[in-house]
């Protein structure tokens, strides 16, 4: 990063020199709750498929603001107004949409505590804004869509957002995964407003069949890959089995996580104490604790933590058809006999859902020369979008490698 009097910079792999917009974006930028998204892998384990996929929630969040800007100037040259107080508080929503993330993203969301990521964002940019004097009383707004200009809202989430414009295009580049590389900047200065919504004029259609394929094709090759599915598996079973042994893990435990294995922290109980805690636990805290596991007396968490740090991970079958409960049962039962283990931390099953387009929260809308308006699903004549729209469900089960002589699944 450059910092003069006059100007601030970054210098972004995918984007190239990012500049920072304002001084209060800059000084939330710096805030340590902001900082700690640099120890927050953006794919969580997908480093285990993906060996350049190491970037962080700290970059992701850089190239919204980034994009955020670019679109805002966009739907301005097309005369609609936005006031500058509007458009820092979309580049603070965008910003800090993601602050709430826990170690690993969404490898571990729900298993260290049960409040999502949502809701902890809203409260750190809740204590963020009384440390500001007020200063993100609108950028609150837009992020909980109270704003009576929605469309502002629908650029931090919605199916054509900024948030997954940055994504799609940020892992594919570091993880080589073309078939994510997106155009975001046409699909940007597509970008239109009608009747107070975000819409997409009629000549970006193609850019948003693009996009809604890119996003199917990501999930399955990348969000979804078996082998880091198998491995975030493991690691929410090292948790689970955690807190159920905590008293005798605690001396190898990070005190910021020890905190939240010992208590069930949910929505409903959520104490000023616990954000405090949250916002000092990153991937450093669980990769500490891994180490540390390798050499307890259980051997359940023994053993996992040895196998997820030597990339020793469980094998993942993936199916159309549900398994068998029969030969689910048989393969519980080896775990049991052959190798002395617990089935519980050593089995998984259930489903893996991949859904492109979900035109019943909102929609992706076209704007034609007339005036009129027509869902993607509807305007689309290439792709059939309604199919993009179901959701595509496969069942997994994980089981150990040993197993493999044993069975056929």
């Amino acid at each position: 990063m450059y910092k003069t009097d006059r100007l601030k910079i970054f210098n972004d792999p995918v984007y190239g020199f990012v500049s920072i917009p304002s001084e209060t974006i800059f000084e939330l930028i710096e805030h340590p709750y902001f900082q700690r998204l640099r120890r927050i892998k953006q794919l969580g384990l997908g480093s285990l498929v993906y060996p350049g996929a190491n970037h962080t929630r700290f970059h992701h969040a850089l190239g919204c603001l980034h994009l955020m800007t670019k679109a805002i100037r966009s739907l301005r040259q097309k005369g609609h107004e936005i006031r500058p107080a509007e458009e820092e508080g979309a580049q603070i929503a965008i910003l800090l949409h993601d602050m709430g993330h826990g170690p690993f993203s969404h490898a571990l969301e729900g298993a260290v505590l049960s409040v999502s990521h949502e809701r902890l964002t809203l409260r750190l940019m809740h204590a963020l804004n009384a440390e500001f004097s007020g200063k993100l009383d609108l950028a609150i707004q837009i992020f909980t869509d109270s704003y009576p200009k929605r469309f502002l809202h629908r650029l931090v989430s919605g199916q054509l957002d900024i948030d997954r414009l940055d994504y799609l295009k940020r892992d594919s580049f570091y993880t080589g995964v073309n078939e994510g590389a997106i155009n975001s900047d046409r699909l940007i200065y597509m970008m239109n407003i009608s009747d107070g919504e975000l819409v997409v004029d009629q000549k970006g259609i193609y850019s948003v069949e693009k996009f809604l394929i890119a996003r199917r094709l990501m999930y399955w090759q990348v969000y979804l890959h078996k082998t880091s599915f198998a491995a975030e598996r493991m690691l929410m079973g090292i948790v689970q089995r955690a807190r159920e042994i905590v008293s005798e893990i605690r001396d190898r435990c990070p005190e910021r996580l020890l905190y939240f294995l010992q208590k069930e922290t949910t929505e409903e109980n959520f104490k000023p104490a616990d954000l405090r805690h949250f916002v000092a636990l990153d991937d450093f805290d669980i990769a500490y604790a891994l180490k540390q596991w390798q050499a307890a007396e259980d051997v359940s968490i023994s053993l996992l933590s040895k196998k997820l740090l030597s990339r020793n991970l469980l094998k993942i079958a993936v199916s159309a058809a549900a398994f068998d409960g029969e030969a689910v049962d048989r393969i519980k039962g080896l775990v049991k006999d052959k190798l002395g283990l617990s089935p519980r931390y050593f089995v998984y099953e259930g489903e893996i859902e991949n859904r492109a387009y979900r035109d019943e929260i909102d929609s992706i809308d076209i704007l034609y020369k007339d005036g009129s308006l027509a869902d993607i699903s509807i305007a689309s004549d290439q792709l059939n979008i309604s199919a993009l729209a179901q959701p595509v469900v496969k069942n997994y089960l994980c089981y150990p490698k040993e197993l493999t002589r044993f069975i056929d699944v």
